[in-house]
């Protein structure tokens, strides 16, 4: 069965739609470009940067979207799903490379286990914004198959919220490998997972796809992020000291974040 012209269009645009908004992850992992020297301050920064971006979008966007269509019971059960899922993974990691067991972090015989640990949890926290822009997605293509101008400013909101998404793996793998080329590379292939959202969207779910699926989903990932965050990355941040950096990092992210979302 071939598409009609109008369909096609769409289809395409959809697709285009969808692979922008997921490519603005690169504006905020090329940051890491600008670094001249790597210095501890930024890297908790970062971290809390990352923690208050991930948890702000949880609660305030994908929990209460959940909570809307599903109801408050079905989101707060996919919601715990999400939490169980990541914390049997992370049960089944041995404990020499869980960042939860930290030595002391000013010895220098321990930088290179350090780095690994950042280096993991990063990676984890790019996981989690990949599963998180897959059902963002499917809802800008969804969305620009039925309504175009609909569809556009989906993707414009979407690609102004994964900037600081991108700043938030960028900086933690920037850090644990030196690497500015792999720590873009990682944070841009974290906001590729939105057009492929759209392209397994089109060739699979379609069928099945409905606002109570999508909402199952942002409620799960939402859990994930929640978990990583608490788990992983303050942790993390506070171990390297710099407390209070920490803390203005986290209120940075989530206010940052919340502009974001209030552009929409």
């Amino acid at each position: 069965m071939e598409l009609d012209v109008d369909t096609s269009t769409n289809i395409k645009m959809a697709l285009l739609l969808t692979t922008l908004a997921g490519s603005a992850t690169m504006i905020g992992a090329a940051i890491a470009y600008f670094i001249k020297e790597p210095r501890l301050s930024y890297l908790t920064f970062s971290l809390g940067f990352s923690a208050g971006t991930m948890i702000y979008v949880s609660f305030m966007e994908l929990l209460t979207s959940a909570v809307q269509t599903l109801g408050q019971l079905k989101a707060v059960v996919a919601f715990f799903i999400g939490i169980f899922f990541i914390g049997i993974i992370d049960f089944f990691i041995p404990e020499s490379e869980n960042p939860d067991h930290f030595n002391n972090l000013q010895n220098p015989h321990k930088k290179t286990l350090q780095d690994k640990k950042l280096l993991r949890a990063s990676m984890m926290t790019a996981l989690a914004i990949g599963i998180h822009n897959f059902p963002e997605g499917l809802a800008t293509f969804g969305a620009a198959l039925s309504d175009i101008r609909l569809g556009v400013l989906i993707a414009i909101a979407i690609a102004i919220h994964n900037i600081p998404e991108g700043i938030s793996v960028s900086m933690p793998i920037f850090y644990a490998t030196g690497n500015r080329n792999k720590a873009f590379f990682f944070s841009a292939i974290s906001g590729l997972s939105e057009p492929l959202g759209a392209l397994v969207g089109y060739a699979f779910l379609m069928p099945f796809l409905s606002p109570g699926l999508l909402a199952g989903l942002l409620a799960f990932v939402a859990g994930i992020m929640i978990y990583i965050s608490v788990d992983e990355l303050l942790p993390m941040a506070h171990r390297y000291g710099h407390s209070h950096t920490v803390i203005i990092g986290i209120i940075l992210g989530m206010m940052v974040m919340a502009a974001s979302l209030i552009m929409l």
